[in-house]
């Protein structure tokens, strides 16, 4: 580790010569090389790490950061791109956002005091994908206005503005009907091919990245054998219905389902 950095951590994951391989070709948050810590004598484990700069990833500075969209996307984005880029390899346990440790004995020392919990983990996600499935309600885009209809001279303007609004909570109940089928079609879909589900909360305001209004946002764990089917019969769940569309997303590392209790060990 160089002189003024700290140690930032990606994920864990089994130790493989093609992975150290991999490893070489992919930039970190900061642009630093990233690379293999361990494995020890009482580890078989690794940890995919890259050197970060203290004044930026200390405790006080990077809770400001933090607080900072465009930094928070930014150092987002590169976090995924290398798991992403190791988990083509193997198996990896995705470790949660700016996950940091003063050096790499530190890193070394979280991987042989929970070996057995780590180990475990990958076990569990050995041959499964994370896939993501947000359902949105959209009536203005996707539900076609009534047509207008002949003027009424027997209505005052408020009689006809009501009316109007009527026809608008009329399209809306249609579109929380939708949805409710379309969620339960995707639930029938996960039966039959996930193993696990993960529910997120609501995507509003500034996290909120697609039309409309985001009513469900969940992720599901799916053996690698069945993806393309579930990625196909999820897109397929509003089909006919109205007012709703759904997004899927992947397949993944499983983020969802690899979080673990905070270490002690990460920088202060």
């Amino acid at each position: 580790m160089t002189s003024g950095s700290l140690t930032y951590v990606y994920a864990v994951a089994r130790h493989s010569v093609a992975l150290a391989q991999a490893t070489h070709a992919v930039a970190g948050v900061t642009g630093s090389p990233v690379h293999l810590v361990g494995p020890t004598r009482e580890s078989s484990l690794v940890a995919v790490a890259s050197p970060v700069p203290e004044d930026e990833f200390r405790e006080t500075a990077l809770r400001r950061h933090l607080e900072d969209i465009a930094w928070l996307e930014a150092l987002a984005r590169a976090h995924h791109h290398v798991i992403e880029a190791t988990a083509a390899h193997t198996t990896v346990l995705p470790l949660r956002l700016a996950t940091v440790y003063l050096d790499e004995d530190r890193v070394s020392a979280m991987l042989d005091a929970r070996h057995d919990l780590l180990l475990d983990r990958l076990e569990r996600l050995d041959g499964h994908v994370e896939l993501g499935v947000k359902l949105y309600i959209d009536v203005a885009s996707e539900t076609p206005p009534p047509p207008a209809p002949a003027p009424d001279p027997s209505l005052s303007p408020g009689r006809a503005y009501l009316r109007h609004r009527r026809v608008e909570r009329d399209l809306r109940d249609t579109a929380h009907l939708a949805a409710e089928q379309a969620a339960e079609r995707i639930e029938a879909i996960a039966r039959t091919h996930a193993v696990r589900r993960a529910r997120h909360r609501i995507q509003e305001g500034e996290l909120a990245t697609g039309p409309g209004t985001n009513v469900s946002n969940d992720a599901y764990l799916v053996p690698t054998a069945h993806a393309d089917a579930f990625l196909t019969e999820a897109t397929q769940s509003t089909d006919g219905l109205t007012g709703v569309h759904v997004d899927v997303t992947g397949p993944w590392a499983p983020y969802s389902f690899a979080t673990l209790p905070d270490p002690d060990e990460s920088a202060p």
